[in-house]
């Protein structure tokens, strides 16, 4: 035997110590759980539980206790989530039978389906639709983004392709509050990829300009660029190809666009400078909304939606549950919670299937952990550039 093999046998056999102990650790706090039950305690003791730690930290020294502190707190988390069970604390969430409500809605992929996006013809938004339903699809623009929604409440539409994400300039955060507020569902998703363009009537030049339309994140995608012309205006629009439209019917050579170069050649607009996004490798990624779930072959992403109570490790416990289950974690979110100063709500995407045994359970211990949460949907990756 080696010297390598020796220490992986004497490292198994401190393992199968700390297992022992482990089980025994979990036999004690089950009856704390007992006596909790019984007395209508709550399973979270916050002042107990950071004395605990601190206990734990001083019985190591220096580059140990980091570790020691992130080992006790799994360790921590693990003994709610099983007190939790026992005593029903939080059995309440409306979570489960939310989600077990939608799964027996789901609906097969719509054929021939009416899709809406937010913005006018030419606009990133339609490149994303025909991305993913393909060049026949039957897609129509809409002014704002709730437009969306609500042509999906009203059945006009069967799906909504929106931005959620620029690899630039993060969130879009519209998007996600929109998310919260209508109880819809993640099918799919896609990418484009973001050329800006400056276009103008044939005539203008950029000595002529002196106002630039574009969506607020068209503007803040090409900062660099439009910095070397501080004499310019720029006009947040609610969208790029409607800024091109709007540019288009001015007759105004001093008003100029920033959106694709397919929006310049639908609206006879002349292209004066290409590429001014700041990041040549600018990618937005946009999301298939439906009213209903769907649950697509090779789905592998899986987005939910909770809220937190106010308590210092809370999102740490929720972290731990995926640790604990071998989960990746593809995407965490968060946005202010109306009406609540200081709390917010956590938009979590890992990897997964709802079709497979585990996610039942992550399911089951996110609806100990949180104070509300929401599956969005399960969805193929489908993420480029």
């Amino acid at each position: 035997m080696d010297e390598l093999e020796r220490l992986r046998e004497q490292i198994d056999g401190i393992d199968r110590q700390m297992v022992e102990l482990f089980r025994q650790r979990m036999a004690v706090t089950a009856q704390v759980g007992r006596y909790k039950l019984e007395r209508g305690l709550p399973v979270l003791d916050a002042a107990r539980e950071r004395q605990v730690l601190q206990n734990k930290i001083q019985l190591v020294d220096g580059e140990l206790r980091p570790g020691v502190t992130t080992l006790f707190q799994t360790i921590m988390s693990i003994s709610r989530r099983q007190q939790r069970d026992m005593t029903r604390e939080r059995a309440d969430n409306p979570g489960l039978p939310r989600f077990v409500q939608a799964l027996s809605g789901v609906r097969t992929p719509v054929e021939q389906p009416r899709v809406v996006f937010q913005g006018e013809p030419g606009a990133y938004s339609e490149q994303a639709c025909v991305n993913f339903f393909g060049e026949g699809v039957q897609a129509t623009g809409l002014p704002q983004f709730e437009d969306a929604f609500v042509a999906l409440k009203e059945g006009r539409a069967d799906y909504a392709v929106l931005p959620v994400e620029n690899s630039s300039t993060g969130a879009i955060r519209q998007i996600y509050d929109l998310l919260a507020q209508y109880d819809f569902f993640l099918v799919g998703e896609t990418t484009v990829k973001v050329d800006h363009c400056l276009m103008a009537l044939p005539g203008a030049t950029l000595d002529t300009i002196t106002h630039v339309y574009s969506h607020e994140q068209g503007l803040m995608q090409s900062v660099r660029f439009l910095k070397q012309h501080p004499h310019w205006r720029q006009v947040p629009q609610s969208d790029t190809a409607g800024s091109a439209k709007m540019v288009a019917a001015s007759g105004d050579l001093t008003k100029a666009a920033l959106c694709s170069a397919r929006a310049a050649q639908l609206y006879g607009l002349n292209i004066l400078v290409r590429a001014t996004n700041d990041s040549p490798h600018n990618t937005t990624r946009f999301v298939v909304v439906s009213p209903r779930m769907e649950l697509r072959d090779r789905a592998d992403i899986i987005s939910t939606v909770f809220l937190l109570p106010h308590e210092a490790g809370s999102l740490h416990e929720i972290l731990t549950i995926f640790a604990v289950h071998g989960l990746n974690l593809v995407k965490l979110e968060s946005r202010p919670l109306p009406d609540h100063s200081w709390e917010y709500m956590f938009f979590l995407e890992f990897t997964g299937n709802l079709n497979t045994p585990e996610i039942a359970d992550v399911l089951h211990e996110l609806s100990q952990t949180t104070g509300d949460f929401r599956v969005l949907g399960n969805f193929v990756s489908n993420l480029e550039g």
